[in-house]
């Protein structure tokens, strides 16, 4: 049994794959591999263990004679094409986890070096203009009992949401396709319409997956709701912002600023963004600390030892159809 892994990852997962003599590891480090080379290396390869640039298409999929899992080392997985892997009995799963608590804590961290200028200030010191104290240098505002509206209330969404509430005592205001009564109750969050929090929001933030739906959902027509001097933090895709009309909207004035870890086009950044003062970047890293990538290459290879080792579905598993049958007969 051969197991792929197309980019370097924490010890810990090469370890317990390590752990089973009867995988081969073909362990890749470095640059993403080409489309024609990840062709080439998943040919005779039985699990896939991709990071979220690798795009495992249905070509890729069907140059892959006896791939029976795929095991994102992410927790999206907009990156793997699910139908195609679904039609032919593959299982795709995924690593949530520890980074719920990161992405949240980098969408915090987001907020506040946006609101209070910190990368600005950073390059201002570091150009050495700092020559005299100014009291109209750097404003910024309080986010103290401002209101936090979050697009997609999952896991990552009501943690960030926990520490806005019990930190700074925001008002939280939520949209997503299904209620959270658990989370109205501790955190105080209202169930609001796209449209009510965006008019009503001094910090939006992103929390939603990627899908046909949520691409582009904050485009002009949505960011002219929003507050003029309201930030807007993307930290779950690229795409569901559209980056054309976020630039006019920076602009324009239409909204203060805006703090992405992620992009439309990722990795190429519009390059209007690179040159606005009221933007802060940082390269698709929310889920950055050393405990949450840990814990995503554990729970990545055991997606991977479940299925080729144990004959199990992953306990991660994305595309639960290929249980039913299974749960059914337990049943």
């Amino acid at each position: 049994m051969k197991v792929l892994i197309t980019r370097e990852i924490p010890q810990v997962g090469i370890n317990l794959l390590k752990e089973h003599k009867e995988i081969e590891i073909d362990y890749r480090k470095g640059p993403p591999l080409s489309r024609e080379e990840l062709k080439r290396a998943v040919k005779d390869v039985d699990a896939i263990i991709p990071v979220i640039p690798d795009q495992i298409s249905k070509e890729i999929i069907e140059h892959a004679d006896n791939l029976k899992v795929i095991a994102a080392y992410s927790v999206g997985y907009d990156h793997i094409d699910l139908d195609a892997a679904t039609r032919k009995n593959i299982y795709v799963g995924n690593t949530p986890g520890d980074l719920t608590e990161a992405v949240a804590e980098h969408s915090f961290a987001l907020m506040m070096s946006l609101g209070r200028r910190v990368a600005e200030a950073d390059r201002f010191c570091r150009a050495k203009r700092y020559e005299y104290w100014s009291p109209m240098a750097f404003i910024g505002p309080k986010f103290m009992n401002k209101t936090l509206g979050i697009i997609g209330f999952g896991r990552i969404g009501q943690f960030f949401a926990r520490m806005a509430k019990n930190g700074l005592n925001m008002r939280i205001l939520y949209t997503d396709v299904i209620s959270h009564p658990e989370g109205e109750n501790l955190l105080d969050a209202e169930k609001v319409s796209l449209d009510y929090l965006l008019t009503n929001s001094d910090v939006v933030s992103i929390h939603v997956n990627l899908t046909e739906e949520t691409k582009h959902m904050i485009d002009h027509d949505q960011l002219k709701l929003m507050k003029p001097l309201s930030i807007l933090i993307n930290t779950s895709r690229g795409p569901i912002i559209d980056e054309n009309a976020l630039v006019t909207a920076l602009k324009e004035g239409i909204i203060a600023g805006a703090a992405l870890d992620v992009f439309e086009n990722e990795p190429h950044i519009h390059p209007d963004l690179l040159k606005l003062k009221n933007v802060v970047l940082t390269p698709h890293i929310a889920s950055a600390t050393w405990e949450a990538r840990i814990q995503m290459a554990r729970m990545a290879v055991e997606n991977v030892i479940d299925v080729l080792v144990d004959k199990k579905p992953p306990r991660y598993i994305v595309n639960k159809e290929l249980i039913k049958d299974i749960v059914s007969s337990i049943v």
